[in-house]
């Protein structure tokens, strides 16, 4: 489903990717787990064109994202070309990104009804079943700020649902939230992953990782350090740095 070659990306005097290669199944779970400032968010922003690389390219089922290929040149495409790409990757950010001024059901109905011109009544009835499948039926009418942290974040994966994307990335999802309110959100992510979507998940949650992820990938510096099934790679890490990362994380 995703397949990224080379990817670099230099912020200033920062190399926040350096030639970065990976492959994710349709279906799979991956956890991209890491020091802050290893690369993990800046590769995710990458795979849907949020950050255009420096060097390299990616691949989201065979289609080449934010790029058009002219003989050896990768030329970039114009804005519209690349949202309309982007809507194949559901974006959930750590701060939620909610519209302040609209309602929980509004916030999702949103980007059907002005991207992919769905009707309203349609796009309604959507988006009361994905709250509801978050565990937020009865809240249509809440503004953010009369939700906790935990159920924005629910709306802003129902968002993010309603589009049908073929994948979903997660940027720290639960880093925002207070500690009894990212039980909810791991719940919710846990349930998706039991339908078969694909995910790839910048997250310090450990245990999240073993249990859920198909694969863990621990980066540093703008590489990939190691790669392996999560429970066996979060159990027994061979990297030196991946020990010590892990060791730091569980206390």
């Amino acid at each position: 489903m995703i397949v990224a070659r080379g990817l670099s990306k230099r912020f200033g005097r920062i190399q926040a990717l350096e030639g970065v290669d990976l492959d994710i199944a349709a279906g799979e779970i991956v956890c991209l787990l890491g020091p802050s400032g290893s690369g993990k968010s800046t590769l995710l922003r990458c795979i849907n064109h949020l950050e255009r690389p420096d060097a390299g390219a990616v691949w989201i089922d065979g289609d080449l994202i934010g790029f058009t290929r002219e003989g050896d040149r990768l030329l970039e495409r114009d804005d519209r070309s690349i949202a309309r790409q982007r809507r194949r990757c559901g974006m959930v950010f750590q701060r939620f990104n909610l519209w302040p001024h609209l309602t929980a059901l509004q916030n999702i109905t949103e980007g059907p009804i002005r991207v992919l011109a769905t009707p309203r009544e349609t796009a309604e009835r959507e988006a009361r079943a994905l709250l509801a499948r978050v565990g937020l039926a009865g809240r249509e009418g809440a503004s953010p700020a009369q939700l906790s942290g935990g159920q924005q974040q629910r709306v802003a994966i129902a968002r993010a649902l309603a589009m049908n994307p073929d994948v979903l990335l997660f940027d720290e999802p639960t880093s925002a939230l207070d500690p009894e309110l990212v039980a909810e959100v791991l719940h919710v992510m846990r349930d998706l992953a039991a339908t078969g979507m694909t995910m790839v998940v910048v997250t310090h949650e450990l245990g999240f990782a073993r249990e859920v992820a198909h694969r863990a990938v621990f980066m540093d510096a703008g590489r990939i350090v190691e790669a392996g099934a999560a429970s066996d790679m979060l159990t027994h890490p061979t990297h030196p740095r991946t020990q010590a990362f892990i060791q730091a994380v569980m206390g």
